[in-house]
């Protein structure tokens, strides 16, 4: 290939990041008035059907009555002679009967081949009239006649003479479609205007009630948006009670987000602040000139180590620790505490203990599976080790009214010694011990309490009133 040869160019090929994006849903206000006014046209429509259907019935029942009417006026004025010939009408009930063209038509037909017309029906095709039985009567429409579509009434009747004879004739009278069809089209070209604007007020006053019942929305949109620009620490307005369950849910939701990032912070700062003390000791004994006590330095060292790997267990315990959540699926307690007595029975075999159970059914806690796990473990255990003989483990749930997540009571009792009031605060701290013979590492209370303050719950220490011992209860709020 030649170098002045140029290569063809290609056209750019979209990527995946390139292409649309999915097209965003309607907003609320959007869906509920597109519904709104699709409901309505649907229901303006039926009216306007049930309407019109109604008054074309009324029209119809107006015009047979008005026919009837006319009939009756011209049965009226015909007489009989007393030869039995039928004498014409002398005159019409309505003027339109005179003129020609007027599309109001009178027939008459008679015994002995009498037939009498309007002037407005002279020279028009009546021949599908029939003779009626006298007493008979009917109203046909609309029917295609040459002179276009009609509605007509006929009525028979039976003219004495005088000598008592009785003579036939049938008055039909008729009248032309159009005249009903153009009352029906003003009728029915008034009843849309009317609809019509009755459908425009319609919908902008639903769209005037829809942005009023939305304001509530709007507003904890707005309350959000203060909230991520830290305007504001929660959702502090008042809501209708339809969205209070929500904002409730998002502010603890916040709070615990909260309350997580500050309790990482801080345990990030607390490591760091005091692994500095045992790496200083061990820098210092690495540091120092070497002396024949070999063996007092490794111990100082080790000691510091086995100080430090506490506070990074102290520290990953606490900072794991889930805390309260909005959202937390309920984790059964029944087997969990099972599993951990019967690994307490294997470590603490040589002391016999029995630990007993008083677990309400079907008792749940709201939470991470690991916090429920180290509260139960941390407070059993301590039992376990303080114990004479006997454990009890009291589980309820708390149930209040207003609350969709019941609260959740624990205690762990035992028959040991107990723990003195004045050092029950002193108990409680991280690395403090009861009693220096027993072994432990002084933390294990230290993580309970942390756990249950993250559940915003209450720790108490007291002595059993059934063993005598002490008595460790949670009482954890409903949600």
């Amino acid at each position: 290939m030649d170098a002045d040869t140029a290569l063809p160019s290609r056209a750019p090929t979209a990527t995946t990041n390139e292409r649309r994006s999915p097209r965003r849903p309607l907003s609320l206000a959007a869906r509920a008035a597109i519904a709104t006014s699709f409901v309505l046209a649907g229901f303006l429509g039926l009216v306007g059907l049930t309407l019109t259907q109604t008054n074309k019935a009324r029209a119809l029942r107006t015009l047979h009555d008005r026919l009837e009417t006319f009939a009756i006026a011209y049965i009226t004025n015909t007489d009989v002679n007393r030869y039995g010939k039928l004498l014409q009408p002398e005159t019409s009930p309505n003027p339109n009967f005179s003129r020609p063209g007027s599309g109001l038509y009178a027939v008459a037909l008679g015994d002995h081949g009498y037939r009498w017309e309007s002037s407005s029906a002279i020279g028009r095709d009546f021949t599908f009239l029939k003779p009626l039985e006298p007493g008979q009567s009917q109203f046909v429409g609309p029917v295609d006649t040459r002179m276009g579509r009609l509605y007509y009434y006929s009525y028979g009747v039976a003219l004495d003479t005088v000598d008592k004879k009785s003579v036939r004739l049938t008055v039909m009278v008729a009248q032309t479609e159009d005249q009903l069809e153009g009352e029906s089209a003003v009728f029915r070209h008034t009843l849309v205007v009317w609809l019509s604007i009755l459908g425009v007020m319609l919908i902008v006053l639903q769209l005037l009630l829809l942005r009023w019942s939305l304001t509530p929305l709007r507003k904890v949109a707005s309350d959000m948006s203060r909230v991520e620009r830290g305007d504001s620490e929660q959702l502090d307005s008042q809501y209708p009670l339809e969205l209070t369950g929500l904002t409730e849910r998002i502010n603890a939701f916040i709070t615990n987000e909260r309350e997580q990032r500050t309790r990482y912070r801080h345990t990030l700062a607390d490591l760091a602040h005091s692994l500095k003390t045992p790496l200083a000791v061990i820098r210092s004994q690495l540091e120092s000139p070497t002396t024949g006590d070999e063996a007092a330095r490794r111990s100082s060292v080790l000691d510091q180590v086995r100080r430090m790997n506490e506070l990074v267990a102290y520290q990953l315990s606490r900072a794991a620790t889930s805390g309260r959540q909005t959202f937390a699926s309920a984790v059964p307690i029944a087997g969990h505490a099972e599993d951990l007595v019967q690994g307490l029975e294997k470590v603490y075999a040589a002391k016999n203990v029995l630990c007993e159970f008083d677990i309400e059914e079907g008792a749940v806690f709201y939470g991470e599976q690991g916090d429920l796990l180290e509260l139960m473990g941390n407070l059993l255990e301590n039992a376990f080790k303080w114990a004479g003989h006997r454990v009890l483990l009291v589980m309820k749930m708390q149930r209040q009214a207003g609350r969709q997540r019941p609260g959740l009571w624990l205690s762990v009792e035992d028959d040991g010694p107990g723990i003195a009031e004045d050092k029950i605060e002193k108990v409680l701290q991280r690395g403090v011990r009861g009693d220096e013979r027993v072994q432990g590492h002084g933390i294990g209370l230290s993580i309970v309490q942390d756990i249950v303050h993250a559940y915003q719950g209450e720790l108490v220490v007291d002595r059993s009133p059934e063993f005598g011992g002490a008595r460790f209860s949670v009482s954890l709020p409903a949600s």
